[in-house]
């Protein structure tokens, strides 16, 4: 049997690449085990009666238990949230590593969010010889996690993988000048930067609107989009929203722009090429590892950040490439 392991995971790209995967095995003739997060225990997934699925509050502890009492039940374990199985299993231990704060901590994180990534840190290395192959998703973050961990880039293998975006039914026509940010708004997302620089650009020319997805949680960042609003700037926070939602969103937004200061992969970047969207992305390593983008900018500069927006206008500007492809199948078999 395997042991899908995605304890930690309730949002964001994690979630979205977790669910893909369950449909995608639930097609298969393959008995599956899921370890899920309690956090997502509302969400429907669809599962044959001869895989199991139960759901436990995330935590080193509850993980251990489990590890103890199921050490010799499986076949092969894919834990999908970057840490291994507390215990060495008696079994091939698959781990996908898809954070690059585990890397390199953005200057951005509060001092909290500083302490617990390192301790996360900590716990990462104390397992690691717990997995026997890693999977991550560009070539980029494999390079950066063996040097940073000292892992054989033998067992370090680069399987992306993410579900289609699906088709619409109804015909939308791009908007111009309508910049899409599709993202959780923590820390290292830069969401404070992109309203300030939104908001230059839009006195200075009178153009242009912003639509976000900064969700009920995140109150210092909301607080700010909401004053913002109020002053008259046309900022659309369509808050959390499911991803088939966001279908009309990519196809109507001319621009996707991209400020984040750290990214294991970025879909976002994907899904909205995808859409026929222009990219106008951060310039850093993680951007070019997954596409080739129409225009850049310095993340930590509002005022780049404001010449990015201002390119906008001019004419001519150049359609952005994909350079990733999904691997869900290699995955699949991979781990079955």
């Amino acid at each position: 049997m395997l042991l899908i392991d995605a304890l930690y995971i309730n949002d964001g790209g994690g979630k979205t690449m977790l669910d893909y995967l369950i449909s995608k095995l639930e097609e298969q003739n393959i008995d599956c085990f899921y370890l899920l997060d309690d956090r997502i225990k509302n969400d429907l997934y669809q599962i044959k009666s001869s895989n199991k699925i139960i759901f436990v509050r995330a935590s080193l502890w509850n993980r251990y238990l489990f590890y103890i009492k199921n050490k010799n039940s499986f076949k092969t374990v894919f834990c999908l949230a970057n840490i291994p199985p507390n215990i060495k299993m008696n079994c091939n231990s698959i781990t996908y590593f898809h954070s690059t704060l585990y890397i390199d901590l953005s200057t951005d994180n509060s001092f909290v969010d500083k302490i617990k990534i390192k301790l996360k840190r900590f716990i990462l290395k104390k397992f690691l010889k717990n997995s026997d192959y890693w999977f991550v998703q560009t070539d980029l973050i494999k390079k950066s996690f063996n040097i940073k961990f000292n892992v054989d880039k033998n067992i370090t293998l680069v399987k992306p993988f993410y579900p289609p975006m699906g088709k619409s039914n109804d015909i939308f026509k791009k908007e111009a000048f309508v910049y899409l940010y599709v993202s959780i708004a923590t820390a290292h997302k830069n969401h404070k930067r992109l309203i300030e620089s939104f908001c230059e650009f839009y006195d200075k020319h009178d153009k242009g609107k912003l639509r976000i997805t900064v969700g009920q949680e995140f109150v210092e960042v909301l607080k700010l989009v909401e004053s913002k609003i109020k002053l008259g700037y046309p900022i659309e926070n369509l808050g959390y929203i499911e991803r088939d939602e966001l279908l009309k969103y990519y196809q109507t937004s001319e621009y996707f722009v991209f400020p984040s200061l750290t990214e294991s992969f970025g879909l976002g970047l994907i899904e909205a090429i995808e859409n026929g969207c222009k990219i106008i992305g951060a310039d850093l390593p993680y951007t070019y590892a997954v596409c080739k983008p129409s225009i850049v900018f310095d993340p930590y500069s509002v005022e780049s950040i404001v010449s990015a927006f201002e390119a906008t206008l001019e004419n001519n500007i150049g359609e952005s490439k994909s350079l990733i492809k999904d691997m869900i199948n290699d995955v699949t078999n991979f781990i079955k």
